[in-house]
C-alpha cells in the first residue's frame, strides 16, 4: 500500500462539496486514513506552496487557499499517487476527461477543487505537512 495527499480546497467546501469528494474517493477504493478541517493562514498557505514562490500566481493562490476550511486527507491504495492523480483529472477543469472530479465540480483553473500529491516523494512531505 502506499500514501497519498488530498486537499480538499475552499472552493468545494463552501458548496457542501465534502461528503461528494469523500464518496467519490472511497468508491475509487482509496481508504481514508486520516482527515481533518483546517483553516491555513497566510504564512501556512505561502509554506506549503513555496515551491511556487516567484511566479505571479502565487499571491491569488495563497488569498483563495486562506479564503475558507480545506481538508486535508491521507489516503491509502497499491498506487496512491497515480490512481488520485487519474481521479481528481487535469489541473485545468476544461481539460479534465468526464468523470473524474475537476470534471465534475472544479470551477475554473484557480478553483479546481481539489490538490493531490504529484509525487511519492511529495505525499511523504506534504502528509507530514498537515499530519505530523
Amino acid at each position: 500500500m502506499s500514501r497519498t495527499l488530498l486537499i480538499i480546497k475552499p472552493d468545494a467546501t463552501n458548496r457542501n462539496l465534502i461528503g461528494h469528494v469523500v464518496n467519490r474517493l472511497e468508491r475509487a477504493k482509496f481508504k481514508v486514513v486520516e482527515m481533518r478541517m483546517v483553516r491555513l493562514t497566510e504564512e501556512k498557505a505561502r509554506k506549503f506552496y513555496a515551491v511556487h514562490e516567484g511566479k505571479p500566481f502565487l499571491n491569488d493562490l495563497v488569498k483563495f487557499m486562506t479564503s475558507g476550511p480545506v481538508v486535508p486527507m491521507v489516503l491509502e491504495k497499491e498506487n496512491a499517487v497515480t490512481d488520485l492523480r487519474t481521479c481528481i483529472g487535469a489541473t485545468n477543469p476544461a481539460n479534465a476527461d468526464c468523470g473524474t472530479i475537476r470534471y465534475e465540480i472544479a470551477l475554473d483553473i484557480e478553483k479546481n477543487s481539489v490538490h493531490a500529491s504529484d509525487s511519492d516523494d511529495n505525499a511523504k512531505i506534504e502528509i507530514g505537512f498537515f499530519f505530523e
